[in-house]
């Protein structure tokens, strides 16, 4: 499914001259693999940045501590933060990004293993999905990047991926 989405996804941003950006947490870089797994991504797809600290998301993407403090690094704000980051510090049309818990550890009563926030961030602005994925490690890291090309696909043929616009 990964590879569909991803040819299906190089095709919609070449069409349109867009490239893309990935921020990615709990992913360590999957997204960002999978696009430049296909020959000739350079076409379209022009960084990661893999920010799996908090301080990685405040240094190079400017998700600013305090909202990382209020909200902890899984959750809507963080995630809206960093899409907006990657966004405007690359030239791109559209970026994503991810974080979440993919275990086996480290999940919470509120946020339990499986827990993702996603957001995807373009010109008409950022939307934001949260996802309860089921399974391994292994197995909630490939279902998040599926999801996350599902929904730069969605934007990049003009359909917002949720409902969640600000």
């Amino acid at each position: 499914m990964t590879e569909t989405l991803v040819a299906r996804l190089a095709d919609a941003l070449r069409a349109r001259g867009w490239r893309m950006a990935t921020a990615e947490s709990c992913t360590g870089g999957l997204i960002a693999a999978a696009c430049t797994d296909l020959a000739g991504s350079s076409d379209w797809f022009e960084r990661g940045f893999v920010t799996y600290s908090n301080a990685a998301k405040t240094e190079l993407l400017g998700v600013p501590a305090p909202l990382i403090e209020a909200h902890g690094a899984v959750s809507e704000p963080v995630a809206r933060a960093m899409a907006q980051g990657a966004w405007t510090r690359s030239p791109v049309a559209l970026s994503v990004a991810v974080t979440g818990v993919a275990g086996p550890g480290g999940g919470s009563s509120d946020k339990p293993v499986g827990t993702v926030w996603l957001a995807w961030c373009g010109a008409d602005g950022v939307w934001a999905e949260r996802c309860c994925f089921e399974g391994t490690r292994a197995a909630v890291r490939h279902a998040t990047v599926d999801r996350a090309l599902q929904g730069l696909l969605a934007l990049a043929h003009g359909v917002v991926p949720t409902n969640e616009k600000t």
